[in-house]
């Protein structure tokens, strides 16, 4: 590994921009510092096995060519996880063997590789991903496990494992992921790790999905600011959108540092059903006493709505379904029929289960969520609109610290252990995917075992500015940013 990579291995993105932007080091230089670091950690049996697809040498390309737009974030190196985000050319295997095999590749790139791109990013690879993003765990069969750099016998969290672990290491200081049910926060949470789910509609899906589905697009980093300075050049809207979430007033870069008013902060620490890890509960308790030390009003209270949502079959009915699309995708994309055996046993039985629903199911599990979705709502409402009042809901990111790396796979007795075993890790972060609301996982502590533990906070919808204002002020005292994951560039 060269000088170049592992100075640079602990600056942020801003940080690395700065550094092109003032003529110290060229685009290609920074671009070859990340492969640098990728290939001395992520190679050989003992790897983290982050990064799947490599496009080094177009990569370095891309950073030489003198057409090179001039951006916020020129030369800055991306990796793009292997779900639905596509670049023009490029693997897209979305964790299925049957993709891989077929050696798919698509001809485009998607609305937000277009929005990297212009900003002066270059892509330099893919991430591991579960199968279709379905599980907390990144171990998928097509390209085997990923390990989390703070512990490499446990799991980086899923679905965008593959981008925690790289994020974790000083591969790169943020890496696009996305989130259908926690699958940003709890890799973040599980790598120590900021983690932002935006609104929904705040930015575009296009053209493979679509605004209005629980999934989002964003990124994981080591701090606040990148979150906040990568979401400026993110949230835009493309023809066809079927949402657009409204503006922020200024750029969610200007939220840094920025005053925070007193706030009423609700904490819910334990899951409306299911059992919590002490610690993991006592993260979020830790957090609220934090706050109410900064002079917030912070009480034991959480919307009514989540107890309809522990009780509702809606979220299964959505999910069977849209696995059973997925699925149905595939044989589009690779131009056969497909059966069980391209698939990992929890995918195609969850695919399988949706043959019990019919169109009114779903109608009806819509009909449901929606409902759910206007009675949360109300919780973050001012008392004049008849809500009532909060402005912060704090818990836990995820019931269970990063489990060991082989819990979550399925086994010739239960197939399906992938899909429940997730759980408890998404059980905090799932219902804000249905409301559309902006949700932040932020780093507070570690375990006794020494493994990261996160805290959620989500905000009414559109308020991601709050959110990055409140983060930012946590990150000035606890300085997550400082820590360094026992496997790092900058050791090596």
């Amino acid at each position: 590994m060269n000088d170049l990579a592992r100075q640079t291995a602990n600056l942020d993105a801003v940080a690395q921009a700065e550094l092109v932007r003032s003529g110290e080091v060229t685009p290609g230089e920074l671009v070859a510092a990340a492969i640098s670091r990728i290939e001395a950690l992520d190679d050989g049996a003992n790897g983290i096995n982050a990064v799947i697809h490599r496009r080094f040498e177009q990569a370095l390309a891309d950073a030489s060519d003198p057409a090179i737009p001039q951006g916020p974030f020129t030369g800055l190196p991306m990796l793009m996880k292997d779900l639905w985000p596509s670049v023009a050319g490029d693997p897209l295997h979305l964790g299925n063997r049957a993709m891989k095999e077929a050696g798919y590749r698509h001809p485009s790139d998607s609305n937000i590789t277009r929005l990297y791109r212009r900003a002066g990013m270059v892509i330099v690879g893919r991430t591991n991903t579960p199968e279709f993003g379905a599980v907390a765990t990144t171990e998928p069969l097509s390209y085997g496990p990923t390990r989390n750099p703070w512990n490499p016998l446990h799991s980086p969290g899923g679905s965008s494992g593959g981008a925690g672990a790289a994020v974790a290491s000083g591969m790169l200081p943020a890496a696009n992921a996305s989130d259908g049910g926690g699958s940003i926060r709890i890799p973040a949470a599980a790598c120590g790790l900021v983690g932002l789910k935006p609104s929904r509609g705040r930015i575009s899906m296009g053209p493979m999905q679509d605004e209005w589905g629980v999934s989002v697009q964003h990124v994981v980093s080591r701090t606040v600011r990148d979150t906040a300075a990568l979401l400026d050049v993110s949230a835009f809207s493309f023809p066809g959108d079927a949402l657009i979430a409204p503006p922020s007033n200024r750029l969610y870069a200007d939220e840094m540092g920025a005053v925070v008013e007193r706030l009423r902060i609700g904490v819910m620490s334990r899951p409306t059903n299911g059992p919590i890890d002490p610690e993991c509960e006592e993260v979020a308790l830790a957090a609220g006493r934090w706050f109410e030390a900064q002079g917030h009003h912070v009480e034991m209270a959480s919307p009514s709505a989540l107890d309809f949502w522990a009780g509702s079959r809606a979220g299964s009915i959505v999910w069977a379904l849209n696995m059973r699309n997925s699925i149905s995708r595939v044989s589009q994309f690779i131009g056969r029929e497909v059966g069980p055996e391209d698939f990992e046993p929890s995918t195609w039985g969850l695919g399988q289960s949706a043959d019990r629903f019919s169109g009114l199911d779903l109608v009806q599990a819509q009909a449901a969520q929606a409902k759910f979705r206007r009675d949360a709502a109300f919780w973050w409402a001012s008392a004049e609109d008849g809500g009532e009042g909060f402005d912060i809901l704090l818990t836990p990111t995820m019931a269970i610290a990063a489990p060991p790396l082989g819990r979550l796979v399925s086994t010739e007795d239960d197939p399906m252990l992938p899909l429940l075993g997730s759980t408890p890790m998404a059980t905090f972060t799932a219902p804000w995917n249905t409301t559309g609301q902006p949700a932040i996982s932020l780093p507070f502590s570690t375990s006794s075992a020494g493994l990261p533990l996160g805290i959620q906070l989500v905000a009414a919808y559109a308020r991601e500015d709050l959110l990055l204002r409140i983060a930012s002020e946590m990150e000035s005292d606890i300085r997550w940013d400082l820590r360094q994951a026992p496997i790092h560039a900058a050791n090596l």
